[in-house]
Parts: C-alpha cells; structure tokens; sequence
C-alpha cells in the first residue's frame, strides 16, 4: 500500500500545499474506505488546518472526484500500440506495477475500496465509465468495443485483486509463464465477435 506522504515543508506555494492535500488524499483513499476518511485526516497528513482542505476542494465529495480524475487525461493505450498488440502490452503493464508503482494501479484500489460505498459509488461508476472504459473503448472501434473493454478491465481488476489484496501466492512473482497467461485472457476479452 502507499505510504503516508510527507508533509510539505513550510513556505510552500498554495499549488505545492494543494497538491501535497491530492496526494494524502490519495494515499488515503487508496488504503482505506471512503467511509472511513475525513478531511481531518488528510489535513493531518499534510500539516495544514482542515479549514484548508474545505476551501481548496469543498466536500469531502468534490476531493473525492478530484482524485478519482487524477491522470484521467494520460492516454489509456499509447498510439504507437497496434490493436493486435493490445493484450500483451496490457499484460506487460500489469507486471510494470512490480518494479515501478503505477498511479493507474493505486487508482484503481481506490475504485475497488470505495465502490460498494453508497456515497462513493455513483463516483466510482462515472469515474470509471469516463475515464477508463470509454476512452478504451473509442481506441479499440470494432464491434462492441465497451463490452470488450469492460470484459478487459473485468481482468485487470480480478487480477489486481487477487495479487495486491487477496495476496495470492502463485500469482506474486512475475514470470514469462504468468504473463503469456494474462496475455491470452486480454486477448480473449478483447476479441470481436463476442456475444451480448
């Protein structure tokens, strides 16, 4: 899990204090519940009064979708990705995590952690919709290509369940074996011609 950020060092700039709160926020978000964080704590966290949080962000809510955005805008497939390499570049991504944590990856435990939220759940679902499975989507063309995205995304968080909460030791190490693997379920869930 992400550690705890430092706090900023004083005289920081209101963009640098801003963005230390977003990565508190994060942190937080990512460790824990949406229940179960308060601006209090991300406040906390930062060294800066929770008033501060409040003005910079509003609720708790608005923080939440902030973080939930953060990175929406990075490509979700670089362009020089021909379709037929999609699902091993996915596979290879996947195992990227292992030597250099990926914001994506923390992203998505937040998703995870808060989706069966009541009040973080509308956000997780427009979240994801926006910013992961359309774009995907629009990449991929064809047909069907949201219920191949979201077959794919289906996958990759099964997957990043199982090796990053659930812990399950076969799946840990990172091995050619384990990758050609993920790589035949990327291909099989974003191949045409599925039914539904």
């Amino acid at each position: 899990m992400p550690p705890l950020p430092s706090p900023p060092p004083k005289g920081k700039s209101a963009e640098a204090t801003k963005q230390a709160m977003l990565v508190a926020a994060r942190s937080r978000f990512a460790r824990e519940s949406y229940e179960n964080v308060s601006l209090r704590e991300i406040a906390g966290d930062v060294g800066v009064d929770v008033a501060l949080v409040s003005r910079y962000f509003g609720s708790k809510e608005d923080l939440f979708r902030e973080v939930l955005g953060v990175e929406s805008r990075k490509e979700i497939l670089p362009a020089d990705i021909a379709d037929e390499g999609t699902p091993a570049y996915l596979a290879a991504l996947f195992f990227a995590q292992d030597d250099d944590p990926d914001e994506h990856v923390e992203r998505l435990l937040i998703l995870l952690r808060s989706a069966s939220s009541p009040a973080a759940s509308q956000l997780v679902r427009e979240a994801l919709r926006r910013d992961v499975l359309i774009p995907l989507a629009e990449r991929l063309g064809g047909e069907k290509p949201e219920l191949r995205a979201s077959m794919s995304m289906a996958v990759w968080m099964g997957m990043t369940i199982m090796r990053t909460i659930i812990a399950v030791e076969p799946l840990n190490p990172c091995n050619a074996h384990i990758e050609e693997k993920l790589r035949q379920l990327f291909e099989t869930a974003l191949s045409e011609g599925v039914e539904g």
